[in-house]
Parts: structure tokens; C-alpha cells; sequence
């Protein structure tokens, strides 16, 4: 997908981040067919790269320095590598290692590390060749990674590497606050009026004090993110936006609230999780309206040329106005 915010290098800086990472031996002769983009991502751009040994990696670089991007999204480089930390660290869940990472920005004018490149399916590619019985059983295996990842404990509620709040309420409300502010600055149309969502969000927010332990959550995890073979799950990508919060505020939950986002029967079975009360409810439908205020919103950031996106989440912020109102 196609976004101002994809920092394309030319082959030479490329080639000298090859070396850095692996070592001059492994840069591939030029000429050789040994570097293709990843067209799949929508923020950061993402190579795959070839050594000379055959073996393959992926690069990843983060957005240049002179394009703004979302509050949420400042350092979101650092953040990814922290998340895969964690992972690797505390759970048992497949991601990529980490083989080099560079933020001396010597080579480049941003960010940028190495990554093993994973030889599998994106699922959201095969989602129209998957019998409903194999849809189902990875909605149960997505629900149960992303269980396995909300074990991951954090000490404040919150970005990974701080600083962190104290309590639900206020991270929570701070990130939204942020999104409005965001798209005050750039004059973005909600087709709402600004302060009414600031009112309708504060109205609800005592339904945040509920929740009293700060878990990691991956937020991005949708079947996009999520690769697989010979159906199993081999590897979940792109942890760029995981924080501490609610669990409740994972995608896979969103279509309990929202037909839009999917059906997430088999997801909730997955993950184990009982009947949700009304105040998990009312906490979904805060977390579909900050989805869908992100959606909006980066469209002007991301310099989309199409209004499909913006329009289709324009919708999606109508109809959770409407159930949190009701």
C-alpha cells in the first residue's frame, strides 16, 4: 500500500546497509536479483534482501525525518524492536529475530534494522481460498497467540518504554486526546464536531477504571499481520504499535461491537474469554471509536490519494457515536 511515510532508499544506501549488518562479504554483486520491496505494509517501507550466502532477510526503515506522522507513531521503530523483545523474552509465540538494528542514522536519515525473512502465507491473502472450518481455526489460533501475548505484565499503562500512567483512565484518555489533537492540526473532517467526541469519551470513561493491571497488547494483530503454513501460525509481524492497556482494546475483539470489522466468534473462543458484561461492552465500543479516529486520520498523514479508506471509517465512527449515545 502506497504512503508518504515509506522511506525508499536508493540501491547504494541499501548495499552499504547490507554491509554494516552482515559484513561486506554478503552484499550480492550488482546486477543480481537480489532485492524486491514488500508492497503488503502501510507505514514503514520493508525489502527483502538476498545475501550472497542465499540466505534471505527482510529490511525495514523507518519514515524520513521531514514527513509528519501521528503522535502515536513517533519512535514506532523503537517500540517494534522493544515488542519483539518482549516476545521472544516471555513468550512462545513465533517472531522474526532480530539480526542487526542501526539508529546512528550514519547510512541513512532514519532508523532501520534486519530481520529474518519468514517463508510463509499472509493469512488476509488466502482469506478468499479458506473453507470456513480453516477460517474458524485460525480465528481460534489468532485469539489464543493474542491471549498468550496479554500475559506479558508492564509496571504503568502506557507506550513500552515510558513514560507510563498510573491508571487506565489516563493513558487511555491521553491517547485519544492525542488522535483529536492530531487531527485538529491538520484540519482533518470527522464529519462530528470535535468537542462532542471529547465529551461522548470522557461520559464513558469511568468504565476504564475496571481494569487495574497494565498488559502488553499488540493492538495491530489481524490476519495482515499474521503468517502462516500448512495451517499453522509461523510468525505475527509488525509490533510497531503494541503498548500496555486493556487486552480488550485488541483488534480481534472489534467485531464483537462491529460487523465491519469481521466476525470475532471464533477469535473470543480462541481466547478463552467469558460473556463480556456492560461495562466491557461500553470499554469495546471506546476502543472501535479510537480505531476508527486512527483510520480517519492517517489517511491525511499517509497523503492518500483515494477517499476509500476515509470514508469507510467516517461510517465506522457514525455507527459507534450512535451505540455509545444509545
Amino acid at each position: 500500500m502506497e504512503s508518504i511515510t515509506k522511506n525508499r532508499q536508493p540501491v547504494e544506501a541499501l548495499r552499504a546497509m547490507v554491509a554494516r549488518a552482515y559484513g561486506p562479504d554478503q552484499v550480492c554483486d550488482a546486477g543480481d536479483d537480489w532485492l524486491g520491496e514488500l508492497g503488503d505494509g502501510c507505514f514503514n517501507v520493508a525489502y527483502r534482501i538476498r545475501l550472497r550466502s542465499g540466505a534471505q532477510a527482510v529490511l525495514k526503515i523507518a519514515p524520513p525525518p521531514d514527513v509528519e506522522v501521528m503522535t502515536y507513531e513517533r519512535d514506532a521503530m523503537a517500540t517494534e524492536l522493544e515488542a519483539l523483545r518482549l516476545i521472544q523474552e516471555h513468550t512462545s509465540i513465533p517472531v522474526p529475530a532480530v539480526d542487526f538494528a542501526d539508529r546512528s542514522r550514519e547510512l541513512c536519515d532514519a532508523d532501520y534494522f534486519f530481520m529474518t525473512y519468514v517463508d510463509a502465507d499472509n493469512l488476509h491473502s488466502l482469506h478468499d481460498t479458506l473453507a470456513p472450518s480453516e477460517t474458524d481455526a485460525y480465528g481460534e489460533a489468532l485469539g489464543a497467540v493474542t491471549r498468550e501475548l496479554n500475559g506479558i505484565p508492564g509496571s504503568a499503562f502506557g507506550p513500552l518504554a515510558g513514560p507510563g500512567d498510573s491508571t487506565w483512565r489516563a493513558a487511555f484518555l491521553r491517547m485519544v486526546e492525542e488522535l483529536l489533537a492530531d487531527g485538529e492540526r491538520r484540519g482533518v473532517d470527522l464529519r462530528h464536531d470535535y468537542a462532542s467526541i471529547r465529551a461522548l469519551v470522557t461520559s464513558h470513561a469511568d468504565t476504564l477504571d475496571e481494569v487495574t493491571e497494565a498488559r502488553f497488547v499488540e493492538w495491530d494483530l489481524w490476519p495482515g499481520n499474521c503468517m502462516v503454513r500448512n495451517g499453522r501460525i509461523v510468525a505475527i509481524l509488525d509490533h510497531e504499535r503494541a503498548f500496555y492497556g486493556d487486552p480488550l482494546m485488541e483488534f480481534g475483539f472489534a467485531g464483537s461491537e462491529s460487523s465491519a470489522y469481521g466476525d470475532s466468534t471464533a477469535f473470543v473462543r480462541g481466547y478463552g474469554h467469558r460473556p463480556f458484561t456492560p461495562a466491557e461492552r461500553t470499554r469495546r465500543r471506546l476502543y472501535n471509536l479510537h480505531l476508527a479516529l486512527i483510520q480517519i486520520i492517517e489517511t491525511t498523514y499517509r497523503g492518500h490519494t483515494d477517499s476509500g479508506q476515509y470514508d469507510w471509517a467516517c461510517e465506522r465512527l457514525r455507527e459507534t457515536v450512535a451505540l455509545l449515545d444509545g
